[in-house]
């Protein structure tokens, strides 16, 4: 499976069970570059209004992506999933915001294909970085 998450410059994601930002500028990028259904929970398909034919959502979504698909995640470790973890999308705020809950991987296992920017609706600028996973376990 290929996850998507959205940081800060701590790599934090949730403040007190929130996330810390949204933006739509962001979401019409993600929903542009995934080749399918994009898995999710309840909590995040409420961002994704309009556009419900492409999710799958479910509480076990991370046991349930096959091969390829992507999942944006919210406010779920990842670490207890990183045998499935081919790839991850990662889009920065780069900005610091209060966090409580925080990515929980070590991106030295996977290696950086590219990075761009580029402008948001709620931040001058976003960047998006997309990693292959480099060992297998």
């Amino acid at each position: 499976m290929i996850a998507v998450v959205c940081v800060d410059d701590r790599n934090g994601m949730l403040f007190h069970h929130r996330r810390q930002s949204q933006d739509r500028l962001l979401r019409e990028d993600l929903l542009s570059r995934c080749p399918g259904r994009l898995w999710m929970n309840a909590y995040s398909a409420k961002l994704f209004t309009g556009h419900e034919v492409r999710l799958a959502v479910n509480e076990d979504f991370l046991s349930l992506a096959g091969p390829e698909e992507w999942c944006f995640v919210e406010d779920r470790p990842l670490a207890p999933h990183l045998d499935r973890l081919e790839g991850l999308v990662v889009y920065r705020w780069n900005r610091a915001y209060p966090a409580d809950v925080h990515l929980d991987l070590d991106l030295s296992d996977f290696r950086l294909e590219s990075g761009q920017d580029f402008p948001g609706s709620s931040h001058e600028t976003i960047t998006r970085e997309i990693y292959r996973r480099t060992a297998v376990e």
